[in-house]
């Protein structure tokens, strides 16, 4: 007859998976009383902050436990290599994530969302002369994050109506003095470089699209607070990329911004092989085209420049999902 010894006869060392377990799960490698194996485990956590929620419920603490047994004993911080594969890894399955249910719809929102953003952006500067205007911009930027597409509609028509009014050099909703003025973060009178007619174009559009979620519907996702950062970056004038006396300047800060968007879609569109990126950066491309079609004559290589730069990553963000696959695990 063959006896079994019993759990307290089985010497059992702190390294081993069979020993006691502490509420959080399985001891690294370097055991539970290792400072370093502790802040190495608290680095790698954040570092898996990077992939979504659902997923790191799922993987988080198989993936922990691979990091935590491959590490060099007395290692505290990740290799620079791991880490930086651990934030791509995450990046890429959270646009992986993110490409789920109507590609059209999403993009749709996605590109109203980009829009109420942009908008946003251009009253910051003015935010001094207009506070009440750019808290209720602010709000629908808000709303329309958040997928409240019946709060956004009378907000974004508001401030439409007000920007229009502004543009055009009329007195609507309450008394402004004209032209509106800028703070630091800008350095020209508002819609100083624009048209009335491309004002009120951008926040039909925006409308339109508003109005079409709202017909469908259905509930929308909620969108990344990191939109408000983007509004805030595109906002500053600054450092100008050409003179400021030119008939339509071009900042840096709001080029990088839209670049990085772009440039952004174009990737999601290649990993996820869906257009609904392509769709948002169309319908940003038309709305963002038309200051450069009101001063056609008066442009420069300059800007033709960066409005190519921004049409080339559209087309690409249109036709990396149209690729082959080359193998079958891509």
């Amino acid at each position: 007859m063959t006896v079994v010894p019993q759990p307290s006869q089985t010497p059992q060392s702190p390294r081993s998976p069979q020993s006691p377990q502490s509420p959080q799960g399985p001891q690294s490698p370097q055991g539970p009383q290792s400072p370093q194996g502790g802040a190495l485990e608290r680095r790698y956590r954040v570092l898996l902050r990077a992939y979504p929620r659902a997923y790191r419920t799922a993987h988080g603490d198989e993936l922990l436990d691979v990091l935590l047994e491959s590490a060099d004993p007395g290692r505290t911080v990740p290799v620079p290599r791991e880490a930086w594969g651990l934030l791509a890894g995450g990046v890429r399955s959270r646009v992986v994530h993110l490409a789920a249910g109507s590609p059209w719809k999403d993009g749709l929102h996605l590109g109203v969302t980009a829009l109420a953003a942009v908008q946003l952006a251009a009253l910051l500067p003015y935010a001094g002369a207009l506070p009440l205007w750019t808290a209720v911009s602010a709000l629908a930027l808000v709303a329309v994050l958040r997928g409240w597409v019946w709060a956004a509609i009378p907000l974004t028509l508001a401030v439409g109506v007000k920007a229009v009014a502004i543009a055009s050099g009329r007195q609507i909703f309450d008394l402004t003095l004209l032209p509106v003025y800028p703070s630091p973060l800008g350095d020209h009178a508002l819609f100083s470089d624009s048209d009335p007619y491309v004002v009120a174009g951008g926040y039909a559009a925006t409308l339109a699209g508003l109005g079409v979620l709202a017909a469908r519907g259905r509930p929308l996702r909620a969108r990344s607070w990191w939109w408000c950062a983007a509004a805030l970056a595109a906002a500053w004038s600054g450092p100008h990329w050409m003179a400021e006396e030119g008939p339509l300047s071009l900042s840096l800060s709001r080029m990088a911004v839209e670049a990085a968007a772009f440039g952004l879609a174009a990737w999601a569109g290649y990993l996820t092989r869906d257009h609904r990126w392509a769709l948002a950066a169309g319908i940003y491309l038309a709305v963002a085209s038309g200051d450069l079609a009101v001063h056609a004559s008066q442009l420069t290589g300059q800007h033709l420049a960066y409005w190519g730069v921004l049409a080339v990553l559209a087309l690409w963000t249109v036709g990396t999902p149209l690729r082959q696959r080359r193998h079958c695990l891509d």
